[in-house]
């Protein structure tokens, strides 16, 4: 794929890096009214402004990817390709690091200034639906786009190990966007789920901003007192 990617001109890595961050998208978003189907819960339609503002998350996560390539391309990100025990192991390692840096971003956002100004924008939807996932104030976007690449420019991960947590992302992402929790309690009470960040426990914070920070997992929330069940 990234042989291909490298024989291809800059006109054709800019649309090809849009479609993909559209077909992500698109794809997220059906994922979340299928969740909500089969649940019965009554699909809020998106306004014109979530439309707009999830269009533009989307030419800025194409500028991101196309960052990205370049700084693979010279060299300043590194991947190894061995399809081995490294992948679980460099998934995990890159999950549960990008899960602490978000938590310390986003907890970093709610006590400063920077929320009021940028964040705040994205907390307007306390009872979000799977598009807001994508209706994020520019700036934040660019932020949460910049950790990512300091993420793998600063450590050199499994290229498939990148791609699977990439797919994890969205669907963490959609999952604490549904406005319900579609997995009961029973199960979410047992081991792994305790530990996840479950669409129940992102909700939380989208109703009170001042817990539940974390976006994988709930450990460092717990680990820091910032936890609300």
């Amino acid at each position: 794929m990234l042989r291909f990617l490298s024989a291809q001109s800059s006109f054709n890595l800019w649309m090809i890096f849009l479609a993909e961050n559209l077909l992500v998208t698109a794809l997220a978003l059906l994922f979340g009214w299928i969740v909500l189907k089969l649940n019965h819960k009554p699909i809020k339609a998106a306004s014109g402004n979530e439309i707009w503002v999830c269009i533009l998350t989307n030419i800025i996560n194409t500028v991101i990817t196309y960052v990205g390539f370049w700084l693979w391309k010279h060299n300043y990100i590194l991947f190894s390709y061995d399809r081995s025990w490294r992948i679980a192991f460099d998934f995990l390692a890159l999950f549960m690091l990008m899960d602490l840096a978000m938590y310390l971003f986003h907890y970093f956002i709610h006590h400063s200034v920077i929320y009021k100004a940028i964040h705040k924008f994205h907390h307007h939807y306390a009872d979000p639906i799977p598009i807001d996932l994508f209706v994020l104030h520019p700036f934040e976007t660019v932020g949460f786009g910049l950790l990512w690449m300091m993420t793998i420019v600063l450590f050199s991960f499994n290229f498939y190990a990148v791609l699977i947590y990439l797919i994890v992302n969205v669907f963490f992402g959609i999952m604490g966007h549904l406005g319900i929790e579609p997995i009961p309690a029973a199960i979410r009470n047992t081991a792994p789920f305790k530990y996840l960040g479950t669409s129940s426990f992102h909700h939380q914070h989208h109703l009170d901003i001042h817990h539940n920070y974390g976006f994988y997992t709930s450990i460092w929330d717990k680990l820091f007192k910032t936890y609300k069940g």
